[in-house]
Order: C-alpha cells, then structure tokens, then sequence
C-alpha cells in the first residue's frame, strides 16, 4: 500500500486508486530501481500471520526513517497488505492535511454499518440542504432528491463526492458531527494516534490531519474487512441519474 501526500489537482487520481494498488502489493518482495540504485526488500512469510487492523507490524524499528528514495513528498509511507509490514517509511507519523483522502474512513464506517445490518445497499438515502451545500468534489445532489446506498458509494468511490458522503453520514448517524465522532471513536480503536477528523469529507479545516501511518491503518482495515469495495473502487465507467459517471 503506498501514500504520497500532494496536490489537490492529483487527490482524486489518487483516492480512486489507493484501494486499488493495495492489491498489487500483497505480494513476497519489491524491488524498486533508481538512477544509479536498487532497493530490495526481503521476501515475507505472511501464510502464518493473523489480521490484527489495530496495528501495522514491526513499525519503524526495522525501517530507516529517511527519504532515499527521493520522493517529492512530505509523507510516504509502503506497507503489505496481508501482515502490515512497513517496507519503506519517511516522515510517516508527520500530521498532514488528507483532503478527499480523509473519505477513506467514511467509505469504511458505511460499510461497518452495511455489515452490521443497519442499513442496506437498497435505501434510499435523502439529501439535506446540508449535504447539498458542500461544495468542491460533487455530484450536486438536490434536496428534492434520493439515491441509494449503493449509487451513494459509487459516487463517492469513483467522484469522491463530498455532497454524498454528508448525506450517508446524516443517514448513518443523524448528523454530520455525530458520524464525525464515530470516525474519531474508530480511528482511537484503530491505533491512528496522528489523526484528528473534523469533517467526513476532507475539505480543509484546521486541526483536520492525519499521517500516511494511519492512512494506511485505515485503508488496511477497509481492505481486509471489506474487500467487496473494489467492487466500487475499480470502476472505469457507469452511469448515475441516467448519467455518465467516470473514475478519475
């Protein structure tokens, strides 16, 4: 799972493949090659290794904390899948803001909520003046309107839509500062000591940051738990309110 911190013209590219690459890298060992270096880490035995979300294996103490890779980043961070094991780590617990990125815990309270039986894929979810009030990344939901769980998670999925997500976090927890806590409850369960949400969306707001660590906490759990997601997140193209809907 690899995190780079950038701008917001790139943000979205990137929160429609973050869950993706996740699947490329569940793999024994990676090799990456620069100019004049190779770097090489070691294969992994993970057959053995039991899912623990709360916790990235072997932390920092076996990663060297630097930039030698030479990413233009603040943040990096590179992790496997299946046993959590950092590969690569620089600045990784630095407190940054994590724009549509911050999407990733909303997208997996949904699905929490989903598997707990508190909702399904069939309601259908309103719009409140709220939601549709929001702004930046949108599909521009009107109040007079519904979709449902499953066309609100494809439209944060692959638009990252801030109007929906507002909408399922009122329809999930009655306000947007109720899901809000919930994302912070989750992250504190999570181990995401980085991280404070102050919105479920990611528009930037002081005091709102989190680290590539605990991205990848996050992004982990969603994966593990929930892999149906990709069910979203890989889509190329699809159609919404007799629309055409695109990944980025």
């Amino acid at each position: 799972m690899i995190y780079k911190y950038m701008n917001k013209t790139n943000i979205k590219r990137f929160f429609s493949v973050l869950l993706i690459l996740c699947i490329f890298i569940s793999y024994s060992s990676f090799v990456y090659a620069s100019d004049d270096s190779l770097y090489v880490w070691s294969s992994i035995d993970v057959s053995n290794i039991e899912e623990d979300p709360s916790l990235l294996t072997n932390a920092t103490s076996e990663v060297t904390d630097d930039n030698s890779l030479n990413l233009e980043s603040a943040s990096a961070i590179l992790i496997e899948q299946s046993s959590g094991r950092i590969l690569y780590a620089h600045n990784i617990h630095e407190q940054l803001r994590p724009a549509s990125v911050t999407k990733v815990m909303s997208i997996l309270l949904i699905m929490e909520a989903i598997d707990a039986g508190k909702i399904s894929l069939t309601d259908s979810v309103p719009c409140s003046e709220n939601a549709a009030s929001m702004g930046g990344s949108q599909i521009w939901l009107d109040t007079t309107e519904t979709l449902t769980v499953d066309e609100m998670l494809k439209a944060i999925c692959v638009n990252s839509a801030n109007d929906c997500v507002v909408a399922m976090a009122e329809y999930i927890a009655g306000s947007e500062e109720a899901f809000v806590q919930m994302m912070n409850d989750k992250a504190y369960e999570l181990g995401m000591s980085d991280t404070t949400f102050k919105n479920c969306h990611g528009l930037d707001e002081d005091g709102h940051v989190t680290s590539s660590y605990d991205i990848a906490i996050m992004s982990r759990e969603l994966l593990n738990k929930y892999p149906e997601i990709k069910n979203y997140t890989t889509i190329w193209m699809d159609t919404l309110r007799d629309g055409e809907t695109r990944a980025f």
